[in-house]
């Protein structure tokens, strides 16, 4: 656990009337010989990420580290080892991406109790598939997921928004919490134009909803998705085709959400009976609506926010878990939008 040695701030002074200048604060925190691989890294990985991270300087003796910075970042990296040790001592196994993980959350918030996250119970899809929350808000989707009717989960590209969703509906079907999945999306990257492409109706929509079949392919066994789709105990479709349906004891997702009219955002959330649930996904940031179309994801979360029973759930670009240049994309081009908002 930690060195009792707290965090100690000096200062000194030129001279009568001068300015104090602090000088950086040092701690020195133990970490558990037989977890020193593990929380160091290979070739002391960790601990340049921890000193980017929160902006101090570590050195290493023996098992402990010697932090120096300001003392509200030396109390983060005391906060992560501390937690992480605790962890390691309960017996959970940490791997590296665990301990980058840890760091990266606390960095954003340092109240964050990394116990109870990396303890929550992994998302089942199957006897040997197991999904795992990667960030806080990830987390608070999964639990909104678990105990509300229909969740709104909107952000960015690569936040896990839609890949999370279908890991629950496929945990809630393989454990018979619901009889059959629904997967639908807007096909109006085109404004629904579709004739210009190939072959039948179904052939112009699949590429629309190949996300969707990617996902799933990636939690169950190609035979079995496969075998569920022949049954329609998986159906994948633009959600034109669910108009006049009711759909009882079913997991609904509609994708792409923001593409949705005002009309087609009522209708789906009118379709939804007993003992279903639904999840809706977007990016209020990529809207492909013909100019002076409302978004109905847009309208909706102002209207229905407030309603009992239906959750909201925001992401942003420290939610995203594609490759980190993901990241700096999404930052870039919000810092645009912003500029180019602030301007008109």
């Amino acid at each position: 656990m930690l060195d009792p040695c707290p965090a100690v701030v000096h200062t000194i002074s030129a001279g009568p009337g001068d300015t104090f200048i602090a000088t950086p604060a040092s701690a020195k925190i133990a970490v558990p010989d037989d977890a020193i691989e593990t929380f160091f890294g290979s070739y002391d990985e960790h601990l340049k990420q921890f000193e980017q991270l929160f902006d101090v300087r570590l050195r290493t003796d023996g098992h402990e580290l010697l932090v120096t910075g300001a003392p509200e970042k030396i109390a983060k990296i005391q906060h992560v080892v501390a937690q992480l040790t605790e962890l390691h001592h309960d017996g959970d196994r940490l791997s590296a991406s665990d301990v980058t993980r840890a760091a990266q959350i606390v960095a954003r918030d340092p109240t964050v109790d990394l116990v109870a996250f990396f303890r929550r119970s992994p998302v089942r899809t199957s006897s040997k598939r197991q999904i795992r929350a990667k960030s806080v808000n990830q987390q608070r989707y999964l639990d909104a997921i678990e105990h509300h009717d229909v969740v709104f989960g909107v952000g960015p590209a690569g936040t896990g928004k839609t890949y999370l969703a279908v890991a629950e509906a496929v945990a809630f079907l393989t454990s018979k919490r619901v009889s059959r999945i629904i997967l639908a999306r807007p096909a109006v990257e085109a404004g629904e134009k579709l004739g210009f492409l190939p072959g039948d109706l179904q052939e112009k929509i699949n590429p629309y909803l190949r996300p969707l079949y990617d996902a799933l392919y990636d939690m169950l066994d190609a035979e079995r998705v496969n075998r569920l789709l022949e049954r329609g105990t998986i159906e994948i479709a633009p959600i034109a085709f669910m108009r006049g349906r009711t759909l009882n004891d079913a997991f609904v997702i509609l994708d792409e959400a923001q593409n949705t009219t005002t009309e087609q955002m009522k209708m789906f959330l009118t379709r939804l009976g007993f003992g279903s649930k639904a999840v809706i996904t977007g990016d209020v940031t990529q809207i492909d609506l013909p100019s002076g179309r409302t978004s109905g994801l847009v309208q909706a979360v102002e209207i229905v926010r407030a309603v009992e029973g239906i959750a909201l759930v925001r992401f942003d670009d420290h939610d995203v878990v594609r490759h980190p240049m993901v990241q700096a994309i999404v930052r870039a081009y919000d810092a645009h939008h912003r500029a180019t908002t602030a301007a008109t």
